[in-house]
């Protein structure tokens, strides 16, 4: 445990690392993870529901206090659902800046999410101590591009799950270079693996390739962008891995990619365990009650509908501000009670293949595995000859060459592809051009549906 400790504290390559401090952090002295008490992985946890027709649901959930954090995930373990708990990170934390976390910790300050590297490790541990067990996993969920400083915490706190990736955790959210992000990913992968050394249970980590962009980066591309995410994670030794895909603008749509990467997680990743996650709805949210339910509902349909194993919350809150932790329960116990009432569907391992979804993400995966051996230096290669390229993102290391829309239909398709591998799959749209007006109205489209049309929801 103490090398596993010391590795993600290294430093490595040119690029300064945070401390964590054994005296002030309260790191383990006796090179033991804390027992694992008769616990499974995430990645068990949600396999024995899903066998048991089970929907696993999880809140998006953090409070920077210790005291407000444990009664939180109390309150989403009791909540009637099959839950799993949450530790959402602050904005210092996942950028580093542990100095302004800190002082915000002293001054009493409300943060938008747990401050896990400024906490005393024992503090983190009494945080989960009787509340995480088997019947309970706890993921930490955090957005960075530079997470040593997490993984060094969440390690010590003997905490087993968690998420992210090298490209979906860099180019939406910053200007960290992406070769530094897929090396210091590399780097926290590695070493999380490495955790089974040291306890019964395995380590889960978890893609956010399929939410890229929140919204309207099309569905071919997150499916690639989640399976290329996690073929890098098996290859720094990772065994249990949860795939995500957020629900986009059309229903029909959404199924066909949620099938597609099921399809492409069976064919590329035949030696590891690895479930679907999806994500309600990450762009502008529905503002009004009836409609944030609408969407949630069917959020829960997406998933029941595609044998997706576990689904991720929104509140009636979203739209406005942080949601409460009785918010949270709610949504929990809306999706809950939805999904007993949608049918489980069984999803055979060629469905989805002959899809246009999942001819471009295969197109889009192969590209990138045939530029060479290594995944990270594929990665890195892709984004600079553009066979993947995120629509409207800034970020200097995307080629910033493609284009999307949402159609008449609702559905998220391709403007422009730019250079990537797909153009003798897309059939021309006819628009040269998206103007700002347009992009305004692409973005607000899912809200204004669902907040305009009432409709009665479970």
């Amino acid at each position: 445990m103490r090398r596993c400790l010391r590795g993600l504290r290294r430093r490595d390559h040119r690029l300064p690392l945070v401390p964590v401090r054994p005296a002030q952090q309260g790191l383990p002295v006796t090179g033991a993870v804390p027992a694992a008490g008769g616990r499974i992985g995430l990645g068990e946890f949600v396999r024995r529901a899903a066998d048991a027709g089970e929907l696993v649901v999880q809140p998006r959930m953090g409070f920077s206090s210790s005291t407000a954090m444990r009664a939180g995930l109390l309150a989403v373990k009791a909540a009637p659902a099959t839950t799993v708990g949450t530790i959402t990170l602050d904005s210092y934390t996942r950028l580093g800046d542990l100095g302004a976390a800190a002082r915000a910790v002293s001054a009493g300050e409300d943060l938008n999410g747990y401050p896990i590297a400024t906490h005393p490790v024992r503090t983190t541990r009494a945080v989960i101590d009787g509340v995480r067990d088997t019947a309970f996993p706890v993921q930490v969920r955090h957005g960075s591009a530079d997470p040593r400083h997490i993984f060094a915490a969440l390690v010590a706190a003997g905490l087993d799950a968690t998420e992210g990736g090298p490209v979906s955790y860099c180019l939406p959210y910053g200007r960290v270079p992406l070769d530094e992000s897929v090396r210091n990913w590399a780097h926290c992968s590695e070493l999380f693996a490495r955790l089974r050394e040291y306890s019964p249970v395995e380590p889960n980590l978890e893609t956010f390739g399929g939410c890229m962009l929140g919204q309207l980066c099309p569905p071919s591309q997150l499916v690639a962008l989640s399976v290329l995410e996690a073929l890098f994670f098996r290859r720094y030794g990772v065994r249990s891995i949860a795939v995500s895909y957020a629900q986009q603008t059309n229903p029909r749509q959404d199924q066909e990619a949620v099938r597609a990467l099921r399809r492409l997680c069976a064919e590329l990743l035949p030696d590891v365990t690895w479930h679907v996650v999806i994500y309600t709805y990450m762009g502008l949210f529905p503002a009004t009650p009836h409609g944030a339910r609408r969407i949630l509902t069917h959020a829960v349909e997406l998933a029941r509908t595609t044998g997706a194993e576990r689904l991720i919350v929104k509140t009636v809150a979203e739209a406005h501000r942080i949601p409460t932790i009785a918010e949270n329960v709610e949504a929990l116990t809306h999706a809950a009670a939805t999904a007993h009432t949608v049918s489980t569907t069984a999803v055979p391992e060629h469905e989805g293949s002959d899809s246009q979804t999942y001819a471009e993400a295969r197109a889009l995966v192969e590209a990138v595995l045939d530029s060479g051996p290594d995944i990270g230096r594929s990665l890195l290669h892709s984004f600079k000859s553009g066979y993947l390229d995120i629509p409207y993102c800034l970020h200097p290391d995307n080629l910033g060459r493609t284009r999307s829309y949402v159609d008449t239909d609702g559905a998220l398709r391709w403007a422009d592809t730019g250079l990537l591998p797909i153009g003798h799959l897309v059939r021309a749209s006819g628009r040269s051009r998206v103007t700002a007006a347009g992009l305004m109205e692409a973005l607000s489209s899912v809200r204004r549906r669902y907040d305009t049309v009432r409709e009665e929801v479970p």
